[in-house]
């Protein structure tokens, strides 16, 4: 027998693809706080928000007819047609949020705007409006959310543990302090202040604020624009990495978003800069027409679509590229902090007040603090940082700012589209502009240990591995030798004989011909060798003789024979006929390998990840001799 449900039952129902667990209150109600226009936002949970769930805005508030309407299903200010479902400017637009929390937990709402002389209080449990009253409070609005899951038990039964739901909300406002620095964005847990932001609209400081020095140290700035995608943010040095993509954060027009599209870019960028199995940290923001993607697929609205995929990764590819080959991508030596902060969560948990951890919500002096959060927030912070350490940390991060102020530059604003211009969402954000890393600056000191090379410009002291370097060099030579259609021969008068014991003899054939791919010309010579009678024009005699060599010492090796990954893989190892470390250099020599390097599409690292470039700031060495 076919029946329509009873609508709470429908609500509860739908509430399920909406709301899973605590995370998705927060999420919903921080970002309708973005909506809103709020430059401040204080989020307090307890027990993982299962108990308790507060989260109070200075944004524009909703108007006193319009209050219960915000309550019922697909009520929404965000957009009127489907038409509008293509130019989505905001983070909400389901209108789905309020009524599926109200419908599986006890929700109070306060909300005032700033034109009106009385707000309103509502008070909802399970769906069912309790309270409806005129009150005096704030501009602005604060949802409180208790007893989430009271009516359906099953969905509570389900739920982690109250650290587990815990972190992944901390995950989600640290992301939000990344995507909105302009808003400032204090986080309260189990009555202490886990951290807070500035508003300031510094990206990299909001970083090192809510994850850790060791990242925000570590990271690149990356300024692209390019077929009308805007790509900007951070990302870290070839010599930090991570076995998880965990610290790999991508934002498009401001939504936190999961991207396969995205992340394979990054990865192709970084292919040859990292190990195997390890992963570069990279905090992203795309700007991109509206109408090129969907965000409408899931009610979390975390998966996006977008027209061209190709594009899209091609784009962050380039832009990443792009800010691996600056200055700031080489890895820094530097001075260690012995003030450095303790690196854990557990320093930036802040007690807070008697005041501040009453139960009592809708009160005068609950309504004072909300007013005075950014003085709040900075005394508290202060108050609970050691002094020692912090005065450390502020003389230390103050000369860093001073040089990284004079390389800032606004973000561009995004090309206008023939339906107007995409939103300026990350004009706020002063992003410095990256610039190509200038060998011709580079001022030769000589050879250290017979190994490495010294170099200086007017700001640093440089180190090159002229063995790493000689193998990026070596690689690219031998990987575009292998692109080329038609190879580049130089025949040596005297051939060069390889010897083969018999029992690799039998599978080397197949083996060898890949050696014609890089210009080598090879034929049979007896039972168990082979002449060569041309080598790449690019290669020495000497290069050409530790190539084959080592290529012989490994020809039965699986990993040299076929796909375009493993040969990618055997021209890594051949690699090592490039020069050694202990080889001495002339200076002609050091010059030469130099320029050579200074084409190359990566210079700073050698086809195994390693860096070839170590740099050491005037700065940190002044540090070191006390003079600063």
């Amino acid at each position: 027998m076919i029946r329509v449900l009873e609508k709470h039952v429908a609500d509860k129902i739908a509430a399920g693809e909406v709301v899973e667990r605590p995370l998705s209150v927060v999420k919903e109600l921080v970002e309708n706080a973005v909506d809103a226009g709020a430059s401040s936002i204080t989020i307090e949970i307890k027990n993982g928000g299962k108990s308790y769930i507060r989260v109070t805005d200075n944004g524009s508030g909703i108007h006193q007819d319009e209050v219960l309407l915000a309550f019922m299903r697909h009520a929404t200010s965000k957009i009127a047609t489907d038409a509008d479902l293509l130019e989505i400017h905001t983070l909400g637009f389901r209108g789905e949020a309020l009524a599926s929390i109200a419908a599986v937990s006890r929700v109070e709402l306060l909300t005032k705007q700033a034109a009106s002389k009385l707000g309103k209080r509502v008070s909802i449990a399970g769906g069912t409006i309790l309270e409806n009253i005129e009150t005096g409070c704030p501009d602005g609005t604060t949802i409180v959310v208790t007893d989430l899951f009271f009516n359906t038990p099953a969905r509570l039964k389900f739920l982690k543990s109250d650290k587990a739901e815990s972190s992944v909300i901390i995950d989600f406002l640290s992301q939000m302090t990344l995507a909105y620095p302009e808003i400032r964005i204090r986080f309260i847990n189990n009555g202490n202040i886990l951290f807070a932001t500035n508003g300031k609209g510094d990206v990299h400081n909001n970083i090192l604020t809510v994850y850790s020095r060791e990242i925000a140290d570590s990271l690149v700035p990356v300024h692209f624009v390019q077929e009308e995608i805007s790509v900007s943010g951070y990302i870290s040095s070839p010599s930090v990495s991570n076995t998880t993509r965990r610290n790999q954060i991508f934002f498009v027009n401001g939504r936190i978003v999961n991207s396969r599209v995205i992340e394979k870019g990054v990865s192709d960028a970084y292919s040859d800069r990292l190990f195997a199995g390890r992963h570069p940290s990279a905090f992203l923001f795309l700007e991109i027409a509206p109408n090129k993607l969907d965000v409408n697929i899931h009610p979390n609205k975390k998966e996006v679509k977008f027209d061209n995929n190709a594009l899209v990764t091609a784009v962050v590819k380039s832009a990443v590229t792009e800010a691996l080959t600056t200055k700031e991508a080489i890895p820094q030596v530097k001075e260690k902090n012995i003030f450095r902060m303790k690196e854990n969560s557990d320093y930036y948990t802040m007690p807070l007040s008697k005041q501040e951890s009453q139960e009592v919500f809708f009160n005068k002096e609950s309504v004072e603090a909300e007013k005075n959060t950014e003085r709040e927030t900075v005394q508290e912070v202060k108050a609970a940082t050691p002094q020692l350490d912090i005065k450390s940390l502020l003389s230390t991060m103050r000369a860093e700012e001073i040089k990284k102020e004079e390389k800032k530059a606004a973000v561009q604003q995004f090309e206008k589209t023939e339906k107007g211009a995409a939103p300026a969402i990350f004009a706020s954000i002063k992003t410095p502009a990256v610039k190509p890393f200038d060998f011709s600056e580079l001022c030769v000191i000589g050879s250290v240990f017979s190994t490495y090379i010294l170099l200086s410009d007017t700001e640093s002291l440089y180190l090159i591995d002229q063995h790493a370097a000689h193998e990026r060099v070596f690689f690219e030579k031998l990987l575009a030798e292998y692109e080329q259609e038609e190879k580049v021969k130089q025949p040596i008068l005297i051939p060069l004989i390889l010897n083969l014991p018999y029992g690799v003899k039998e599978n080397a054939g197949e083996s060898l011909k890949q050696l014609e791919t890089f210009g080598f010309e090879i034929e049979e010579f007896g039972p168990k060798t082979y002449a060569v009678k041309a080598i790449p024009m690019f290669m020495s005699l000497s290069e050409a003789e530790d190539f084959l060599h080592y290529f012989t010492e490994n020809v039965s090796d699986d990993s040299m024979i076929y796909d375009q990954n493993k040969l990618e893989k055997l021209m890594m190892s051949a690699c090592k006929a490039a020069v050694k470390g202990g080889d001495l250099l002339q200076r002609e020599e050091i010059e030469a390998l130099l320029a050579e390097l200074s084409s190359c599409k990566n210079p700073f690292s050698c086809p195994h990840g390693r860096p070839t470039f170590l740099r050491m700031k005037k700065y940190e060495i002044e540090k070191m001799f006390k003079r600063v």
